[in-house]
């Protein structure tokens, strides 16, 4: 199990007095993520849990936690958005900002949402042989999106390797599972 700690991108948005963390794991075909934050959060947009989660766009526009995946020396990889309603989405784009497409092979993605004044919890546990092979080396991007109540959205990563924020750099997929 790796703890990792996700950094705001360096801008002049004042980014609301939280921190964001969380542990990852990979078991044989399951890969495990818990995203915690914590802090002011009441100073950040969190919508209530949707009735029905479901596969919904546009998900990074709100608070949204994210995170890719890509296999050492593919171009292709794999973009998951898990909103704290409990809505979802899961994209495989055939290299930097092309050929996006839903990832049919999940219709579900059972997210574990636990909600406090001081915390804010999202877990998924996927199985990854649905799309990648079980010996396989991964390359992951661990990212959130945060939308104040007032003010700009902030873009957190464990690493921002651009001159902007930028989640699809592969530069930025750093983490090796």
């Amino acid at each position: 199990m790796t703890n990792f700690q996700l950094q705001p991108f360096p801008t002049d948005v004042t980014v609301p007095a939280i921190e964001i963390g969380g542990t990852i794991d990979r078991q044989d075909r399951l890969l495990s993520i818990e995203y915690r934050a914590t802090g002011d959060l009441q100073a950040i947009e969190i919508p209530s849990s949707a009735v029905a989660p479901a596969r919904t766009d546009r998900l990074w526009e709100a608070t949204c936690f994210e995170f890719f995946l890509g296999i050492p020396g593919k171009r292709d990889y794999w973009e998951f958005n898990l909103a704290p309603t409990g809505d979802w989405n899961c994209f495989h784009l055939d290299d930097y900002r092309q050929g996006l497409r839903d990832e049919l092979a999940f219709t579900a993605l059972p997210l574990r949402i636990d909600r406090q004044p001081q915390l804010l919890s999202l877990a998924l546990t996927l199985d990854l042989s649905q799309i990648i092979s079980n010996s396989s080396p991964i390359e992951v991007s661990i990212t959130t999106v945060i939308k104040p109540l007032q003010g700009e959205i902030s873009y957190w990563a464990l690493a921002h390797c651009g001159e902007t924020a930028d989640f699809h750099q592969r530069d930025s997929f750093c983490l090796k599972i």
